[in-house]
């Protein structure tokens, strides 16, 4: 029998193929990403997927269900409760995780601000559930008058600070990131810290690509664990360090968006490597 030398997986971020049976309770019932983007542009034109079965998977405007597949196919369920990038990436890793990581819909409590706030010095702006690029757009103006941190979150269990990096240096921005990990503690865990820096371009408040993700470290080993352990090479391309913690890695590559992370993807699987 021949032993597989490596395996490669690919995470594509919000590519979903459809509800899942508890997706009432998240107001989901309807979310199908890869068909209604197809439905709404007429068709998709997606060959190398197209190959290994994915229009078996779920009808998709564009893609051929009568290709004979080159690769498996499946649509996976998740067991872990909650929706979220952490949860979702350990159990891939073989962690499931029993409770849902604390979403905060209406900002966060003001226990929690009071005390952040009394450990980085300074007020905040913010403390709602807003779209990233929005808030910066919406108090971008207030922060750099008043240099206090933008503090949000999303549907997601996440803490999210954002700074212009002329105001608040992306190393100081680190170590609030670093002071609210500490403090959202017990039920107040959130999956995720996360440094959002952003720059003045042309009048207009554009993030950069110093994000940093600050996560939960899981609560067991994983199968990155047990890999580094027999020795083999673990390497995460992108955010798969942050998200666990940079935990059971060998080689972390930091990426700068998309197409940089396909780019670092491809380099590593020219080299010759077992893991």
């Amino acid at each position: 029998m021949t032993l597989i030398q490596r395996v490669i997986i690919i995470v594509l971020d919000s590519v979903g193929v459809g509800a899942l049976p508890d997706a009432y309770l998240y107001g989901d019932e309807s979310s199908n990403t890869l068909g209604n983007i197809a439905d709404t542009l007429g068709g998709l034109t997606l060959p190398n997927l197209e190959s290994l079965g994915l229009g078996r998977i779920i009808p998709i405007s564009g893609v051929s269900p009568s290709i004979t597949p080159s690769g498996f196919y499946g649509k996976m369920s998740e067991l872990s409760a909650g929706k979220d990038t952490t949860s979702g990436h350990w159990e891939m890793m073989g962690v499931v995780t029993s409770k849902p990581f604390p979403t905060y819909p209406n900002g966060f409590p003001k226990e929690i601000i009071d005390k952040f706030v009394n450990e980085i010095g300074r007020s905040i702006l913010g403390n709602k559930t807003a779209s990233g690029t929005e808030i910066i757009q919406e108090l971008g103006e207030k922060h750099i008058k008043t240099g206090f941190p933008i503090v949000y979150t999303s549907a997601d269990s996440v803490f999210q600070i954002a700074a212009c990096e002329d105001v608040v240096p992306s190393s100081e921005l680190y170590k609030m990131c670093e002071t609210a990990r500490n403090i959202l503690t017990g039920k107040h865990s959130v999956g995720r810290v996360i440094a959002r820096p952003f720059i003045i371009k042309n009048g207009q408040f554009i993030r950069t690509d110093r994000r940093k993700d600050f996560s939960l470290a899981p609560p067991s080993s994983t199968v990155l664990d047990n890999a580094l352990q027999k020795g083999l090479n673990v390497i995460g391309v992108g955010k798969i360090g942050d998200i666990f913690a940079h935990k059971g890695l060998s080689e972390e590559v930091h990426t700068q968006d998309n197409l940089d992370g396909i780019l670092q993807t491809v380099k590593y699987i020219k080299k010759m490597f077992t893991g």
